[in-house]
């Protein structure tokens, strides 16, 4: 009763237009307030001590750095070294749009933030060239999702912090703890890539079928000079990578260090980003982590109102009755967070949905890790469908198309993104073998 109860609030508030942070609060306070023995200073408590989280540090880094990147010329860089490698191919351009996304989501770690600074160059670049406006801004829409599954991920952060704390009894009796924020990062690296390159082979067979130009072919000279001119952006994903596998600093640390790194380059190096709009930036950074933290904190509350009611549990109890087996479960995941991708985004489908559905999926067996990755591929279709596809509407305003007309445009796309999905699914290989290979599963 006090379930259905919860989701009903819940849902009728999300229905009314309520932003999803003040409906989780009002959500928690109406429950506590009537159906619940919960002590309300623990309500104030949790306001303060949900953000409590160090990983979550590396959620307002991670934005800075991307924000310096997006204005400091490095996505115009990365466009260069990328049409100078694969621009001859059928489709050029478009292809180049899909690397040159798949490059900078390892800079930004943000959807929105990719198709931006991409999308505002290669858009009009490629509507010059003879490509349809519905091609170049699908294309770019659809490859900017890669910005939530290449590392570092935002969304990667939300859901170790969402999970952090859980240690759930698993099927053979061993506790299973959440995933953390270095495991799920090396996690995606392989994922981001085979979507990538399916994303790019979707883009050359429309283009070949459909006779779209090329660009001509760029002497090795090019080639080396445009990843000369690059080089200093493409040594943050090294940096940051390579400093958390390395070991030397954490997930938290290497967000500060790329901040800090993005800053100098966009600055000092490239000199695209004049001092005067420094402070615009960081503001408009601060914008986002306060909306951001806000629905986390709001979302930590839930969260403690769904533990302090045991529905994790019970809903675990009552799946593993029905005989819900892992392959099953898998299948309804993905059908509730593709639905719920639609109506909210990512973080707010994280941040509500991970704690309920972890315990049930590490009580079948399932590794926290590849469970992780699942939700952020469902996340990333989430970004292209309608009616709430932050990418659509990010790249209808770039493009100047209608809503619907967009939501037509990535069909391509979005296909080989539910097809992936699939065997994400049910191939933990994919998302597990590199974390095995470097010893940290």
């Amino acid at each position: 009763m006090t379930t259905a109860f919860i989701f009903l609030v819940l849902v009728g508030l999300l229905l009314v237009g309520m932003p999803v942070s003040i409906a989780l609060g009002l959500t928690v306070l109406t429950v506590l307030f009537t159906l619940t023995d919960a002590p309300l200073s623990a309500v104030a408590l949790k306001l303060f001590t949900g953000i409590e989280h160090f990983e979550l540090m590396c959620v307002p880094f991670f934005i800075v750095a991307g924000n310096f990147m997006t204005h400091g010329g490095v996505a115009r860089r990365m466009i260069r070294f990328a049409t100078s490698m694969v621009g001859h191919w059928p489709g050029g351009l478009g292809l180049a749009a899909v690397v040159a996304c798949a490059i900078f989501a390892a800079l930004s770690g943000s959807s929105p933030a990719t198709v931006v600074a991409i999308g505002s160059i290669m858009i009009p670049a490629m509507v010059a060239r003879g490509y349809p406006k519905s091609f170049s801004a699908g294309v770019v829409a659809s490859s900017g999702a890669l910005g939530i599954l290449i590392p570092p991920s935002i969304v990667m952060v939300l859901y170790s912090v969402a999970t952090s704390g859980m240690a759930v009894v698993g099927a053979d009796g061993k506790r299973i703890h959440a995933a953390s924020v270095d495991d799920l990062f090396m996690a995606g690296v392989v994922p981001g890539l085979v979507l990538a390159a399916l994303l790019a082979l979707t883009t050359v067979w429309l283009a070949w079928r459909r006779g779209y130009p090329a660009t001509a072919r760029q002497p090795w000279s090019e080639r080396l000079a445009a990843f000369v001119d690059c080089f200093w952006g493409l040594a943050l994903i090294v940096i940051v990578m390579g400093g958390i596998y390395g070991g030397v600093f954490t997930p938290t640390e290497a967000a500060a260090v790329s901040a800090v790194y993005a800053f100098v380059v966009a600055v000092f190096i490239y000199r695209d980003l004049p001092l005067s709009a420094v402070p615009r930036v960081l503001l408009q950074s601060a914008s986002m982590s306060a909306m951001l933290l806000y629905i986390i904190t709001n979302a930590v509350l839930f969260t403690f109102l769904l533990t302090h009611e045991q529905i994790p549990q019970a809903m675990a109890d009552w799946l593993i009755h029905q005989g819900f087996g892992p392959i099953t479960f898998l299948l309804v995941v993905n059908v509730i967070l593709l639905a719920a991708g639609c109506i909210m985004e990512p973080a707010s489908v994280t941040l509500i949905l991970a704690p309920i559905l972890f315990p049930v999926a590490a009580r079948l067996g399932i590794d926290p890790v590849h469970f992780g990755i699942i939700m952020v591929v469902n996340m990333e279709i989430g970004m292209i469908t309608p009616p709430v596809g932050l990418n659509l509407y990010v790249a209808s305003g770039i493009s100047r198309l209608g809503l619907m007309t967009m939501s037509h445009a990535v069909v391509p796309w979005l296909c080989t993104m539910v097809a992936f999905l699939m065997v994400v699914t049910f191939w933990p290989d994919l998302s597990l073998a590199l974390p095995r290979w470097l010893g940290m599963l």
